[in-house]
């Protein structure tokens, strides 16, 4: 008889998503799935408020953050999801795509959205990452 895996909490400290009620990821297995990583920081400050670039560079920290601390890394994603509310950032998003992911790249989604959590929020990007195991392309 097989067992089911167990599933854990992640998060990082400080968590700032713990005022939300939201766990930052979860592990099962040898996957773990992220929430939803926005322009905040370690506090729960919103960080870059109008500034895309700002909010990027804070998402794409708070993804490597969370991933370590589940004992995985950026290279490590399998999928993610991206979610702007302006389709204009998609070139700039794709700049920012290699700049942080390798070969073979995670799958992907991009959509853009009327909001997100907070108003002042342009981007926020889920993922789902490897703990175990091997990534290969074919």
């Amino acid at each position: 008889m097989t067992t089911a895996p167990e599933a854990v909490r992640v998060r990082t400290d400080p968590d700032p998503y713990e005022q939300y009620l939201i766990s930052q990821a979860i592990r099962v297995g040898d996957l773990v799935y992220l929430s939803g990583q926005a322009a905040v920081d370690s506090h729960g400050n919103i960080v870059g408020a109008g500034d895309f670039d700002a909010q990027a560079a804070q998402v794409f920290a708070n993804l490597k953050a969370v991933l370590e601390a589940a004992g995985s890394s950026m290279d490590r994603i399998v999928k993610v999801t991206i979610y702007l509310t302006d389709m204009a950032n998609f070139g700039r998003i794709m700049e920012l795509r290699a700049q942080h992911f390798s070969k073979p790249y995670p799958a992907d989604t991009i959509v853009e959205v009327k909001a997100l959590a907070l108003p002042e929020f342009k981007i926020e990007i889920e993922a789902i990452g490897l703990v175990g195991g091997t990534i290969r392309d074919t």
